[in-house]
């Protein structure tokens, strides 16, 4: 499932990564990586707010919809 369905403090590990070249390029500089454990922490508007690798990234909504978990 889409990381976007994922509830606030959920852990969850990453499964997949969709998009194009650059799009997984852009993903993996940021940590998200398949095998990776990833935490919502919130939600802003369209942003997707993470824990990943001990970091807080926010992302779009529209990127969160590539990361499968």
């Amino acid at each position: 499932m889409p990381l976007t369905f994922i509830d606030p403090d959920d852990v969850v590990v990453i499964k997949h990564i969709g998009g194009s070249k650059e799009v997984k390029k852009h993903l993996e500089n940021l940590g998200f990586i398949v095998g990776s454990e990833v935490r919502v922490v919130n939600r802003l508007g369209s942003n997707v707010i993470v824990n990943i690798r001990e970091t807080r990234v926010a992302i779009s909504e529209e990127m969160a919809r590539k990361i499968m978990v």
